[in-house]
Order: structure tokens, then sequence, then C-alpha cells
């Protein structure tokens, strides 16, 4: 390709993905993430740091991508939250390198233990019990699992909606929707500005709520995988087995449903997601807005250029 056939090549604008933090957010492009904070002072403090990317090509295969994907999040984000209480709560005790990590890997264990013992081990033997009020249960294994993939699914919606009523989480709730409606303004080509931002949906096909529904019911299928006449504990430990094939499923789906989003049936199909962020997005105003900003600004700069916005602390 010569030079003016190389000056029309269109190149592919980067996804950009979020997280709400504790008073802001945190904005991740292809090889870098941007953490904005709200300080007590009013002021924007701004963290940005590179991710390094293994490239080999076993990762970016379907299933494994999503698996590496989350764990990747999951590590990113907890690291994130860390920060973020740092400069909203700058009272707090400072902690040692070795302990940050330490409190870094004991939140993910207890997030996990917590997970799975309110949305595995507890759906499970709720529904072991139902075979003794409904006899089909537990003569069809597919009727065995749909409750239990219903009763998974209460569970989450219950929980959910719980810590919504929380002061503090309502806060973060309202960080949530200022990232979905500044994504939006930049996935639209718009300025990013807290006037566009403003008419954004604070609701996102890609978001981590519309994500988890889906592992829940793509978990009644592949459950459905382990004989019906098999141990508790062989349903129980299959369970916690099967969970990195379902993050890696519902990853390719969430993807899927994210690239044909105006098809009708898609639309209809991701509904039920977009309906439960209602629950986990809260209306921002415009300083939570004006943070979101900040960070996709950030964000979206080549990776050895700082946009050094005016009034923004940088660390």
């Amino acid at each position: 390709m010569n030079k003016a056939d190389s000056s029309l090549t269109i190149k592919k604008k980067p996804n950009i993905g979020g997280q709400a933090l504790i008073e802001g957010v945190m904005m991740r492009a292809p090889n870098k993430f941007v953490i904005a904070v709200r300080k007590p002072d009013g002021g924007i403090v701004v963290k940005r740091d590179n991710i390094s990317i293994d490239k080999k090509p076993i990762f970016k295969k379907p299933i494994i991508r999503g698996l590496i994907g989350l764990y990747d999040s999951l590590i990113l984000g907890i690291k994130a939250l860390n920060i973020s209480a740092q400069y909203a709560m700058p009272d707090e005790k400072e902690l040692t390198p070795f302990k940050k990590k330490l409190e870094t890997y004991l939140s993910i264990i207890g997030g996990l233990l917590i997970g799975i013992g309110l949305f595995v081990y507890l759906p499970l033997l709720l529904t072991d019990l139902s075979k003794k009020i409904i006899p089909a249960v537990e003569t069809s294994y597919l009727l065995f699992n749909f409750v239990d993939g219903i009763i998974r699914v209460i569970f989450f919606i219950a929980y959910i909606f719980i810590i919504s009523r929380l002061k503090d989480i309502k806060r973060v709730f309202a960080y949530h929707g200022a990232e979905h409606k500044a994504i939006y303004t930049y996935e639209q080509d718009l300025d990013l500005t807290v006037e566009n931002a403003r008419s954004m949906s604070s609701l996102h096909p890609r978001c981590g709520t519309s994500f988890l529904l889906i592992v829940m019911i793509v978990a009644i299928f592949v459950f459905s995988l382990v004989p019906g006449d098999s141990h508790f504990l062989i349903k129980f430990g299959s369970r916690i087995v099967f969970i990195p094939l379902i993050a890696g499923i519902s990853y390719e789906i969430l993807k899927l449903s994210d690239k044909y989003s105006k098809n009708i049936i898609v639309r209809l199909l991701i509904s039920p997601g977009l309906w439960l962020q209602r629950l986990t997005t809260n209306e921002p105003d415009d300083s939570m807005l004006e943070v979101a900003l900040v960070s996709i600004k950030e964000a979206i700069t080549p990776d050895d250029v700082y946009v050094k916005q005016e009034g923004i602390e940088y660390v």
C-alpha cells in the first residue's frame, strides 16, 4: 500500500470500558487505565498507568480471552477501588505496598467465597430441598437446573436491590451512570463536555451488570451437563469447576450483543440486562459527569501523551 492509500485507512475506534469507584471513575483503554477521583476539597486527582498485555495467540481465542479479561478486570478493579478510597478518604490509614497487595488478594478471595456461598451453594441447597415439595424436580434434571437458576437470579436481583438502598452505594451507582454517559458521548463522536454527556443514557449493553445476568442464564445450561443422579457434593463441585467456562461463554455473548445491539431481536434479548441496570445506575450530577469525562479524556489519548487538563492533580 502506498502513502496515498495508507492515508485513507480508517482506524477502528478502540473500545473503552469503565468502572465506578468511590467518588470516582476508572476508564480502561486497550493499553492503559485511568482513575479519576473527586477529593474532599472538591479537586480532582488523576492516576494513569499502562497495562501490559500478553500477546500470546492462545489468549485471544474465544472463551479463553473472556476468562483472561475477567481475571484481569477483577484484579484491576479492586486495585482501582483501593486507590479511589485512598484519595476520596485521605484520613484512612495508609498501608504499606505489601499490605495493599495482601488486602487486594484477601478482598478477591473473600468476594469469591461470598459469591460462591450466596449464588452457588444456597440456590443448590434450596433446590435440593425443594424435591420434597415438588417431586418433579428430582425426576427431571432439566427442571432441577431451571429451579436452581431461577433461585440464583432471584438472589442476585435481591442482593442488588438491597445494596442499592445503602447511601454510599447510591453514590457509587451514580458514578456508574456517569461512566456510561461519558462512554456513550465518546462512542457517538461528540465533544466530551458535561452538556453532551448529560443527555446520554445511563444504560449500556457492555455493562458488567448485564454480564452477570448472562452468567446466571448460561449457568442453567452448562450445569445441565452434570448427571441428575449425582451426589450433592458432585453437583456443588462441578458448579465451581464450570465457573471459568461459563464466564468465557458469557463474555462472547456480551461481545456479540454489543456488536449487534441495533438488531431488534438482539435488543429484545439484552433488554433484561438493561432493565437490571436501572438498579445499579443512578442519575449523576454534573460534578460526577466531570470526573468521568476527565478520566475518559486521558484514556483515549496516545499512550505517551498526557492531556494535562487544567485544575487537575496528576499522581
